[in-house]
């Protein structure tokens, strides 16, 4: 699940809480655009320990494993809704986890189902699946307090060459991403490598909502940009988690949100893609927490 960029934050917090708010810009944690967390925590970066991190690795692989139990019945006709309420079973019954998006700041279900031109947080509904579709399914654990969080493609049938290479492009900017993942690397040039490769495709990239820390709070620091600067932004450390999840868009990068105050859609309705997982910087590189069994690393 993804966190709002707090570079472009303040007007949207203005907006969606009709209020003006002095922003005297102390680094704060940011969960959604108007969640009222903002002004509640600190900017630390929590560096896991042994404990931590084994508690995370179990979170990673059972939301790894929500994608692949749900993935035979994402087809022609399903609802969104029919997806939602078989994840939720599974996680609550099955899993003996908690669905982190339920009730997060009010968000009404158990995953998000972002279709088409949705970029991301689409709320499952009764609408059904249709033929040429592409939807991303995002899937948040929460497991003896840790949160393990990760997200895939999935076409409907037969599909577009356009869709068909926005997902494929939009996957290789995660593992271009993830590629670069060890101590001593910053931020910024993960950001310009994911960035250069969706514009040497002819993609943009969203800029408004980025990747997070993650680990007993949902979304922790450091913000993951999917742009950057080289030699810019928080250097790499070894115990650090995190969240990749490029969201790229066939047309132009500019979003927008719906009056249910969640669901982002791209600005010119263009098709939008997005693939995540949830890492931890080893002492020589990186673990993906939230591997799936067909993911080679």
């Amino acid at each position: 699940m993804i966190l709002y960029n707090r570079e472009i934050l303040f007007i949207a917090l203005c907006y969606n809480c009709k209020a003006v708010i002095v922003f005297q810009f102390q680094p704060n944690q940011v969960k959604w655009p108007a969640s009222t967390e903002f002004w509640n925590h600190s900017m630390s970066i929590v560096i896991k320990n042994a404990e931590q991190i084994e508690k995370m690795r179990v979170a990673g692989q059972l939301a790894s494993e929500v994608l692949e139990m749900i993935t035979p019945y994402v087809k022609k006709g399903v609802t969104t809704n029919e997806l939602d309420k078989i994840c939720h079973d599974y996680i609550v019954n099955e899993q003996k986890a908690i669905p982190a998006p339920l009730n997060y700041n009010g968000f009404p279900k158990s995953i998000c189902t972002s279709v088409n031109h949705v970029i991301c947080h689409g709320i499952p509904a009764d609408k059904k699946l249709r033929e040429g579709d592409i939807i991303n399914i995002d899937i948040t654990v929460i497991k003896d307090g840790f949160h393990g969080d990760t997200s895939k493609m999935f076409f409907i049938g037969k599909t577009s060459v356009l869709a068909q290479n926005l997902v494929k492009v939009a996957q290789e900017c995660l593992y271009i991403g993830i590629d670069m993942v060890k101590p001593g690397v910053r931020l910024g040039d993960i950001g310009h490598a994911i960035e250069t490769h969706a514009h040497k495709n002819r993609f943009s990239v969203v800029r408004e909502y980025c990747g997070h820390g993650i680990g007993e709070v949902f979304h922790e620091e450091p913000q993951v940009l999917h742009y950057g600067k080289p030699g810019t932004g928080v250097t790499l450390q070894e115990g650090m988690t995190f969240t990749i999840e490029p969201m790229i868009n066939a047309g132009k990068r500019h979003s927008r949100l719906l009056r249910d105050n969640w669901t982002v859609v791209t600005k010119d309705k263009s098709l939008s893609a997005q693939w995540e997982h949830t890492l931890l910087v080893t002492s020589d590189g990186v673990d993906v927490l939230t591997k799936r069994p067909d993911e080679k690393f």
